[in-house]
């Protein structure tokens, strides 16, 4: 059974800084390729930064980029996302997500962590 289990959201100040974690068990953690996504109220849910299931390459949207860091520790079985510089656009609920980067792959979602960024 696949288990995707997120941790570090939280209430923070503009400016500010968080790290979530993603904690997967039930998979063969180096063979998948792990993101974070997000979403805000009324909004669809967005890509925020993808690494590849070895580390080697990460991707990240434009509106996060030099902002939040992707990675990995395939020896504990989790993904990291370190954000700073946060801003209240980045207030959303954030999702762990894992597929095997074959097309058309099944997605494994977490339950999803809060972010809140306002003084």
């Amino acid at each position: 059974q696949v288990q995707l289990v997120e941790s570090g959201g939280g209430l923070v100040q503009p400016g500010g800084s968080l790290r979530l974690s993603c904690a997967a068990s039930g998979v063969t953690f180096g063979r998948y390729y792990m993101s974070w996504y997000r979403q805000a109220p009324g909004k669809e849910r967005e890509l925020v930064a993808l690494i590849t299931n070895l580390g080697f390459s990460t991707n990240y949207a434009d509106s996060v980029k030099g902002r939040f860091t992707i990675s990995r520790d395939n020896a504990k079985n989790t993904v990291y996302l370190q954000m700073n510089s946060l801003k209240p656009e980045d207030t959303a609920v954030y999702y762990c997500n894992a597929r095997l980067p074959v097309p058309g792959s099944f997605n494994y979602w977490g339950q999803g962590t809060q972010v809140t960024v306002s003084s």
